[in-house]
């Protein structure tokens, strides 16, 4: 790309990373503080470790997608290191959705067993799970399946001092695993299973509203209702999602003639931006989070308006 795409890029980013930051930290203020008993709510203790993990996407993730395009020099392990984050922080969106679509399918199959299952104690110790099985996941090219034994940095075996270069993401970590482990095993694998779990959730409930009453018709309602929201929030990870690890395919199979570089940084745009993405998608389709959402800025309205009130260099400004 030219110097103006760079710039162009680089702008998109900081307002991705910007909003990630921003809508990410309301959810986790609504839910933590506009939710009533939200530790026992399994659902919006996983939407809050997504919520999480969205924004790192933002405060960290995005930064270091700019450094990590030859911005910055470093030594091949801190490199590598600095591109395992990235890794992280998706596997972790991933395995907080997968336990979304689990504890639906718990709760809409084992109605009277699910809150003996599901426990508070189960439900953070899920969570501490899939973040301990992200950092292992998306850890593993340290563990030596990366780029860095193939000569794509320099050695000074001679030198006590360590060798630095210009820092890229696909320097130092290798294709075949970001394509056969990262996108087949970490990523479409799960995905998968959240699909057929959400096409069983879906089925069951359709055809329990045909056969319902009407007393149990509402209960129902909402339960499809947040299936379909929560379906949304996967769907809109995948388009996001794939594009960018197709992109990875083609490089493998077919070289780097199979993919441009403003196609390539667009899917590394779309990739970013689904974490800017997931809190729309709660304040628009969630109640919960709608009413929790209103009674947080209702609260943040009302402290800085009192804030304004009581400040008296604003009063001598006003008098001014």
């Amino acid at each position: 790309m030219g110097d103006w795409g760079w710039v162009t890029y680089t702008v998109l980013e900081v307002l991705i990373a910007v909003a990630c930051c921003f809508g990410n930290v309301l959810v986790v203020c609504a839910v933590a503080f506009g939710i009533q008993d939200c530790l026992r709510r399994p659902t919006f203790c996983f939407l809050v470790s997504l919520a999480v993990a969205d924004f790192l996407v933002g405060a960290a993730a995005v930064p270091l997608a700019v450094l990590l395009d030859g911005r910055v020099s470093l030594t091949s392990h801190q490199c590598l290191l600095l591109s395992c984050v990235v890794l992280v922080l998706t596997e972790a969106s991933v395995l907080s959705l997968l336990a979304i679509a689990i504890d639906r399918y718990l709760r809409l199959h084992m109605p009277f067993r699910y809150k003996a299952i599901v426990t508070q104690r189960c439900t953070l110790l899920t969570m501490s799970v899939c973040w301990i099985l992200s950092f292992l996941l998306g850890f593993t090219p340290l563990l030596g399946w990366h780029n860095i034994s193939v000569g794509v940095y320099s050695t000074n075996t001679s030198s006590a001092s360590p060798s630095y270069s210009q820092c890229t993401f696909l320097s130092v970590i290798s294709l075949p695993f970001m394509v056969y482990f990262n996108f087949f095993g970490c990523i479409m694998a799960p995905l998968l299973v959240m699909t057929f779990l959400y096409i069983i959730i879906f089925w069951s409930l359709h055809k329990r509203l045909k056969n319902c009453c009407l007393q149990a018709q509402a209960s129902l309602l909402r339960e499809k209702r947040l299936a379909c929201s929560l379906s949304l929030v996967l769907t809109l990870f995948a388009c996001c999602w794939i594009p960018l690890h197709s992109m990875n395919c083609l490089l493998l199979f077919m070289g780097p003639q199979a993919v441009t570089q403003g196609t390539l940084y667009t899917g590394i745009l779309l990739s970013h931006a689904n974490s800017a993405v997931n809190p729309l998608v709660y304040a628009y389709r969630i109640p919960k989070i709608q009413r929790a959402y209103a009674q947080t800025w209702k609260r943040l309205t009302l402290k800085l308006n009192c804030f304004i009130r009581n400040n008296p260099n604003q009063q001598t400004t006003a008098g001014h």
